[in-house]
């Protein structure tokens, strides 16, 4: 039961909460923009089953690559895609509790 509550409130929760909290003038936009992340989740429709919920996303789907990782980790440095940055090591940073949670399940 923690491993889905964790996973989803990483990916809806805390975004709704930075953008909130952090962007109070414009949190609504930023909100938007940083639930946006899960869209790399669409990638997933490149494996089969399409979703095996005993299956790591890091380093699995092409998205969700170290390389691609790296690439969203760079955009943080540019303050015209820091935003979409963070959307994305959001979204990884749910994938990567959900993928701790699984190796402790065993």
């Amino acid at each position: 039961m923690l491993r889905p509550l964790l996973h989803y409130g990483i990916h809806f929760l805390l975004p709704l909460a930075i953008a909130f909290f952090f962007f109070p003038k414009k949190w609504v936009w930023v909100a938007l923009l940083l639930l946006g992340g899960i869209l790399i989740d669409a990638d997933h429709l490149l494996a089969r089953p399409v979703f095996d919920p005993k299956r790591c996303s890091i380093g699995f789907h092409p998205l969700h690559s170290y390389v691609a990782i790296a690439v969203y980790a760079a955009l943080l440095l540019y303050p015209k895609t820091r935003l979409v940055g963070l959307a994305l090591l959001l979204h990884i940073a749910a994938d990567w509790a959900d993928c701790t949670l699984l190796a402790l399940e065993g």
